[in-house]
């Protein structure tokens, strides 16, 4: 084989990693009925008519004679919370199956569940590509679910999410440029905030409860007891004043009690905060069915990276 041009390899290992590729774990079985798995993401589509598809391995990988010798092979396209399993598989020497409690497979190959696509497959061919062996398989059988899929890019894991596009249909006669425009994240947030909690404000009203209230109730709904300075700490990102006052305005009402380990939820104040997030759940639930799936994935990913890079310090909540 002749070379026609030399590359800083590391340079072209980075301008490939600018082309987003799923993420999959491909199986089979050794010889003498072992399973065999790794990750990879050169898988690809070949043929609708036959169904066939492609993927390719190292030579010097270890499992490389299982899968020369395999007769049929299943393909894993991974769901978006499946990178540990990801990691799991890129790993070489250890038992990657522990634990994992596989699906039948009629070509006798490890079938592992709950991933976003699965494809089955027969061995049709075997190509050589320099340092890799190609293999084409014909696919016998597959299966998908809605379950958005994990994507490899720049050398990370990442989740992919179609184009939102302009919020007006009108002309845009302002640039990202512009001081102020529709894409000016600030104003994204705080717009997508307040309608999201447009949905529920209704049970807020009824219920005689200010942002604030909801805050407070909300955050000693997942931990408590707080104390009045734990109660300002995991608040301050809200910059609203939590003082004795307000605490002690929603004791009187009977939403909250204090004892000597701190502030927490009374009966009534648990009933309030329970009917409030019923109806935020089914807001977000009505709005997660118009996104789909893949982008209500995207979504909580992103605000989560968000949130991580501008967090001010505050103490953690989710245990």
């Amino acid at each position: 084989m002749t070379t026609t041009a030399r590359f800083d390899p590391r340079d072209f290992r980075q301008a490939l990693g600018r082309f987003a590729t799923g993420v999959t774990i491909v199986t089979t079985r050794a010889a003498d009925g072992t399973p065999v798995g790794m990750t990879a993401n050169s898988f690809n589509s070949v043929s609708m008519n036959p169904p066939m598809v492609l993927w390719s391995l190292a030579r010097s990988a270890r499992s490389l004679p299982a899968f020369t010798q395999a007769t049929h092979w299943n393909v894993h396209i991974l769901a978006n919370d499946q990178e540990a399993l990801s990691n799991r598989f890129a790993k070489a020497g250890e038992d990657k199956f522990t634990g994992l409690a596989l699906d039948n497979s009629p070509g006798g190959a490890p079938l592992i569940p709950d991933c976003s696509a699965r494809f089955q497959c027969r061995t049709a061919f075997q190509y050589e590509g320099g340092d890799h062996i190609i293999f084409v398989g014909e696919v016998m059988d597959f299966d998908r679910s809605e379950r958005a899929p994990l994507v490899f890019v720049t050398g990370g894991y990442a989740l992919a999410t179609r184009l939102a596009g302009d919020i007006s249909t009108a002309p845009q006669a302002q640039t990202d440029a512009a001081p102020y425009s529709e894409n000016l994240l600030g104003y994204l947030l705080g717009r997508a905030h307040y309608q999201f909690m447009a949905g529920f404000r209704p049970t807020l009203e009824a219920r005689g409860l200010s942002e604030t209230d909801f805050f407070i109730l909300s955050l000693l709904a997942v931990r408590s007891p707080l104390t009045a300075a734990e109660i300002a700490s995991h608040m301050a990102y809200t910059g609203v004043d939590v003082g004795a006052a307000t605490l002690g305005r929603l004791c009187t009402r009977g939403l909250l009690s204090a004892g000597e380990a701190g502030f927490e939820l009374s009966p009534q104040g648990r009933d309030d905060i329970l009917h409030v997030m019923a109806a935020a759940k089914a807001r977000e639930a009505e709005l997660l069915d118009q996104m789909g799936p893949l982008e209500a994935a995207s979504l909580r990913n992103l605000l989560k990276r968000l949130i991580a890079v501008s967090d001010p310090g505050l103490p953690p909540l989710w245990a």
